[in-house]
């Protein structure tokens, strides 16, 4: 584990290779999984504010879903989450040649919005966890992005990388170049044991 400011991050976050593979995934991130995406309150209000220029990009299954039900809820753990369709696909996803993609980031990348996505959706697969006195920044590791860990192995791209717009929004730029120090710091540290051995 390392520390920046008042944030704790896993050091698999600096050490794992990955790159979003989408045609072997198949965006399965938006469909697997026991409750819907985390949302922060501020999401939901501009989810409601935007909703009709996201309802388009949606399938009618999601529209229906929102119709009788809203498009967020409280999960079994008690955190607000988007709503699920037939309790497995997130209400905001529709099928793009047999991938699964957001609707909220379609409106936005169509220039309808200016909300990309939920933040918890654009970081993953780091999951933030906030307590009183800090954060905790932690890689999830799930099967289904195997083929991810593969690609960004290949091409040697770390999460942190590969995540760096995310983090950014979430964090700041500032916090970003810290996080890209004690990276440089800790690739160098094992050169050089590997040099040794």
């Amino acid at each position: 584990m390392i520390k920046i400011e008042d944030k704790i991050i896993s050091l698999d976050v600096l050490e794992t290779y990955f790159l979003c593979d989408l045609q072997s995934c198949k965006g399965s991130c938006c469909v697997e999984g026991d409750s819907g995406a985390p949302l922060l309150d501020d999401e939901k209000l501009i989810i409601q504010q935007n909703y009709k220029k996201i309802k388009p990009y949606m399938s009618s299954e999601g529209q229906k879903e929102v119709e009788n039900n809203g498009f967020s809820k409280y999960d079994f753990d008690g955190d607000l989450t988007t709503s699920l369709v037939k309790n497995r696909e997130c209400v905001f996803v529709y099928e793009d040649n047999n991938i699964n993609k957001c609707a909220i980031e379609k409106a936005y990348n169509e220039g309808k919005i200016k909300f990309k996505k939920p933040i918890s959706c654009h970081l993953f697969p780091i999951r933030i966890n906030e307590y009183d006195d800090f954060d905790a920044v932690n890689y999830e590791k799930i099967k289904i992005c195997k083929p991810a860990c593969e690609c960004g192995g290949k091409l040697k791209i770390p999460l942190y990388v590969f995540l760096k717009e995310a983090i950014i929004r979430k964090y700041g730029a500032k916090w970003y170049k810290k996080l890209l120090k004690i990276a440089e710091k800790l690739k160098l540290n094992k050169e050089n044991k590997g040099k040794k051995a």
